[in-house]
């Protein structure tokens, strides 16, 4: 039962239905109520388990969803769908053929983390590959969320639930009739129900199954636990025959009719003299350990299964048999817990770490079980790569050095970890042996290639290796055979990323790069490394490949840890600087596309200052790199002076070479140093010149691009009604290009940007409905880009400002926080202290000004230090008004001084007309007679600048400060003639604040004139 919570149910339902209203509380309204019915009234439990007396068992056609096995079963069947893959399941039936919002789904799945969205995907996926034939019940609704739909009955117990039990019970004792020799399990298996499932099926559809997989992986116990589970129901004998003793493959049928207790004659015993011993007995026989004999392993099973009709044969190798009839299933590693945030909360329902802490519990109850120690489990199991052996010597160790010091010291593993059961084999005493047994077996090509296959950090393609093996005189052909070979002896394993790429293991990487290390060849093998991605990567031409540019991009991301291999060799003592400039400025663009701006500003500055040594190497690749790094800089706050230099060296280079593609990039750059430091009248110029250069181009897409950078300089510098038309023309006419280079380097989604600039218009025009509709379907457009980048904007300049000037403090508190979950997780610095300066101005909001000043300031002083003076004007506005919430008033009117000076310096006037409110408002509360006299004048240039600058919004709150002081100076008559003009401008918005405070001034005003 979960704490907390009646009948053991598990809250995430609630909190789901919270998730629904992140942004605007209307949205999710009909998923709530569904939600809840489903839930309360039809019997379907938040607890994946259910209710006592109710079915957890839901049909439609020949699928059952079991809830309390967490199963997915088609004819009685399980088919593998994954524990999240099912929770995804689980929320869509609960959902009860309702479409289920995206983010509820992820939120449903994942309470309280930050996923992106390619794990739904690869979640959805999973799910619909488990439906098989019935993957249409899945439904997506392209940009909103997902629906299962069909008629789900619940039953009360299904076919085949009764038929998992009864099998259960046959279980209970073997037959009489029969014998086997499998020896009683010491220990549970733990991780291997699925894999135990799907091989029994294997065996009543094939005679002969092999489980391959690499040493340690689990092979003989799986073996075993199989031979185990089916002797109950086999009526046959199950026999274990043990080869990893025998070196002579001709020992072979002496050793079978040894265990079988075979009686045959003969000085020599042929595989056909044990064959026919066998004769026609219903026989299980598993050959464990076959491939230090795999020929005679091979020809023993094809023998038997050709003349012994009832006999079946199971094997263990590390490669498949090759025979006929053959079905060959690789054993995976154990479950691992992805390395998120989320990992330690959830990491004991992953079979890696369960197997760690029940092996430290045999020899110490309760080691590891603080949520600390759990991370650190689930990163051994991580590096570990969930092979089952080197987790239990991790595990022994731990219980005499602890979790930390296993964890820190993995970099010396085969050292570490030693120590197996005495009577395990020699093989199996420690992780060294085990794969000096493995690397024995290989031919001396073979243990070649897969020394330098070890130089891939993340993973590789044929080419690649093709390429690395050419100073070895392999052949194309040649290394195409020795893959598949290191294949089938489970050494190497297609990377899931793609199909067309494969890796090592990092356990079987690191032994073999310690091999390469004591034959000398890790130096040379490191520059046929560093030379192939550079011949890839080479400047520019990430960006210049035909076809889809996101695509390659993304193609090119896959190779992200090769090529920090390849920058750290080429920038050591012993590597090429000339190698890594080129790498650098060429991978560049993928680092920035995927928002990791520290490692791009870090990355081009070597690369600059390597470059200075070499000055030959060319303009274009300075280019390049200011560029990169003017960009990177912008987003991590890097100093302006330094932000300043290199966007304009990069600029000038790109003017040089008349290479106008790289000019609107460094133009773009330019623009954001000076549009994110409040220059707004230098950010109209540049943009300006970017619209100049994108006509020239004849680059309609680009054109609309620049004149959304137009608009957003013209609105913040109050010019509402320029601004407008821009926004609208982009929303109305961008297309994105279909090779999608626009977001490799404008990171953002276009048409979801220029619609939050038009929201944020809308609601100083006075249309507030329209303008939350507006910033409702920008976050929804950025939401669906492939990129999280996009949901930055809308948040932060529409969602969380509209949201708290209408009050609704609430939703402000949602976007905000998913705003500092975005920027945190894409390591943005100057998206999160925007997103700590408006987390400030709510707690300001609600009154909690101790609080909201400290963090306010401590932004604000960052910002002072960096140069980035994020939307000062308003946050210093926003101080202003904590420190007269604390009775400060004099400093709180020094404060808002500094705001209006800062604006009229770089001409971001937006906000001037609620700064002269503000000041106004704080001098009224000083209650001197030339206070009240300034404040007035201030109310007066606050309502002409909001009626010049078309902000009706700001006008009515000039308005109604300007009668709240009338009404102070008795002139009610005065005070309705300000406001009610204003007010009756007013077609939508009256559940607003300051809507609803303006109705009810009027109201009082109106009583007034009535006396």
């Amino acid at each position: 039962m979960h704490a907390g919570t009646p009948s053991g149910k598990r809250p995430w339902n609630l909190r789901g239905v919270r998730a629904a209203q992140v942004y605007f509380p209307h949205k999710g309204r009909q998923f709530r109520d569904n939600f809840l019915r489903s839930s309360e009234t039809d019997g379907i439990w938040s607890s994946s388990v259910g209710r006592p007396d109710e079915a957890v068992v839901y049909a439609f056609g020949d699928l059952e969803i079991d809830l309390s096995k967490r199963e997915l079963r088609r004819r009685g069947t399980a088919a593998p769908v994954g524990s999240r893959g099912f929770e995804v399941l689980e929320a869509l039936l609960r959902a009860r053929s309702e479409l289920v919002n995206k983010y509820e789904l992820m939120r449903a799945v994942w309470p309280g983390a930050v996923v992106e969205e390619n794990t739904l995907h690869f979640h959805i996926s999973s799910v619909r590959k488990a439906l098989g034939e019935d993957r249409h019940l899945l439904k997506t609704v392209s940009g909103r969320g997902y629906r299962l739909t069909g008629n789900w009955m619940p039953c009360a117990e299904t076919d085949s639930v009764a038929a998992h039990r009864d099998e259960s019970a046959v279980g209970q004792g073997p037959a009489a009739a029969h014998v086997t020799n499998l020896p009683l399990p010491a220990s549970p298996l733990i991780g291997r129900s699925s894999a135990l499932d799907h091989l029994s099926e294997a065996l009543t559809r094939f005679r002969v199954v092999t489980l391959t997989g690499p040493g340690g992986i689990g092979k003989s116990s799986l073996a075993m636990e199989l031979g185990r589970g089916l002797f109950p129901s086999w009526r046959g004998d199950c026999w274990l025959v043990e080869l990893a003793s025998i070196t002579n493959a001709r020992l072979m049928p002496s050793a079978v009719t040894h265990v079988l207790g075979l009686r045959v004659g003969g000085d020599e015993i042929s595989f056909e003299a044990v064959a026919h011993a066998i004769g026609g007995k219903k026989l299980l026989l598993i050959l464990d350990n076959c491939e230090h004999l795999i020929g005679a392993a091979a020809q023993l099973a094809q023998t038997i299964v050709t003349m012994c009709r009832n006999a079946s044969v199971l094997a263990t190798s590390r490669e498949g048999l090759r025979i006929e009839g053959e079905y060959v299933y690789h054993v995976p590693p154990l479950d691992v817990p992805p390395g998120d945030s989320e990992m330690s909360r959830h990491a004991r329902e992953y079979s890696a770490v369960q197997l760690f802490l029940a092996r430290m519990d045999a020899v110490h109850l309760g080691h590891a079980s603080d949520r600390d120690h759990i991370a650190l489990v689930a990163a051994i199991c991580r590096r570990l790569d969930g092979i089952p052996l080197a987790i239990e010597f991790a595990a022994a160790r731990s219980t005499a050095l602890g979790v930390e010091e296993v964890a820190a010291r993995l970099d010396d593993r085969f050292r570490l970890l030693t120590g197996g059961h005495r009577t395990a084999l020699a093989r199996h005493q420690t992780l060294r042996a085990t794969l000096d047994w493995s690397y024995e077996l290989l031919s001396a090509p073979e243990r070649c290639l897969l020394r330098r296959l070890a130089i891939f950090v993340g993973g590789f393609t044929l080419d690649a290796a093709i390429y690395l093996m050419q100073e070895c005189d392999f052949g194309s052909s040649q290394v195409v055979e020795g893959i598949a070979n290191l294949i089938a002896k489970s050494l190497v394993a297609i990377d899931g990323s793609s199909p067309r790429r494969w890796r090592l293991l990092e356990t079987v990487r690191a032994y073999a790069l310690e091999k390469a290390s004591e034959a000398g060849e890790v130096e040379r093998t490191s520059r046929f490394h560093a030379m192939f991605f550079q011949k890839c990567f080479s400047h520019s031409a990430v960006i210049s490949q035909p076809g889809n540019v996101i695509q390659e991009v993304d193609s090119c991301s896959r190779e992200m840890d090769n090529v920090r291999a390849a920058l750290d060799w080429c920038f050591s003592a012993s590597g090429d600087d000339e190698i890594g400039v080129d790498l650098t400025a060429g991978y560049a663009a993928v680092w920035l596309h995927h928002a990791l701006m520290t490692e791009c500003r870090d990355r081009t500055r070597v690369a600059l200052c390597r470059l200075k040594r070499k000055p030959s190497q060319g303009k274009r690749l300075q280019m390049e790199l200011y560029i990169a790094l003017g960009t990177a800089l912008v987003w991590t706050m890097g100093s302006i002076e330094t932000t300043m230099d290199a966007t304009t060296a990069g600029l000038g280079l790109a003017k040089c070479l008349d290479d106008r593609e790289a000019q609107l990039r460094g133009l773009w750059a330019l623009w954001l140093v000076q549009f994110n430091t409040g220059g707004c009248r230098a950010a109209q110029h540049t943009a300006e010149q970017f619209c100049a250069l994108a006509r020239r181009k004849d680059d309609a897409t680009t054109i609309l691009v620049g004149q959304r950078l137009l608009g957003a300089t013209l609105q913040y510098q109050g010019r509402q009604r320029e601004a407008k038309p821009y926004f609208e023309r982009v929303v109305r006419h961008y297309i994105a290009p279909a090779d999608q280079h626009d977001k490799v380097w404008f990171h953002y989604d276009q048409r979801a940007l220029a619609r939050a600039m038009l929201a944020r218009i809308l609601w100083l025009e006075g249309f507030i409905d329209q303008a939350t509709e507006q910033a409702e379907r920008s976050v929804e457009e950025a939401g669906a880009a492939a990129r999280g980048l996009s949901l930055l904007y809308p948040l932060a300049w529409t969602t969380c400002p509209l949201m708290l000037m209408t009050g609704n403090l609430e939703a402000a508190e949602n976007a905000i926080r998913t705003l500092k979950d975005v920027a945190t997780r894409h390591n943005a610095a100057w998206w999160k202290t925007l997103a700590n300066c408006l987390e400030a101005k709510l707690l300001i909001k609600r009154g909690d000004f101790d609080q909201g000043i400290r963090l306010l300031q401590t932004s604000l002083r960052r910002c002072e230090q960096t140069g980035w003076t994020v939307c000062y004007p308003e946050f210093l506005g926003t101080l202003g008004e904590g420190l007269a919430g604390l009775r400060q008033l004099a400093e709180s009117v020094q404060t808002i001084d500094l705001a209006l000076t800062h604006a009229a310096r770089g001409g971001e006037r937006w906000y001037v007309p609620e700064l002269l409110r503000v000041k106004a408002e704080i001098l009224i509360e000083m209650r001197f007679n030339e206070s009240l006299s300034i404040a007035e004048g201030c109310l007066q240039d606050g309502l002409n600048l909001a009626r010049k600058q078309g902000a009706m919004f700001w006008e009515l709150r000039c308005a109604m400060a300007m009668a709240r002081l009338k009404l102070k100076q008795k002139l009610p008559n005065e005070a309705q003639e300000c406001l009610a003009p204003v007010y009756e401008k007013f077609t939508e918005g009256f559940d607003t604040a300051d809507l609803r405070a303006s109705r009810t001034l009027l109201d009082q005003l109106s009583h007034f004139s009535q006396l």
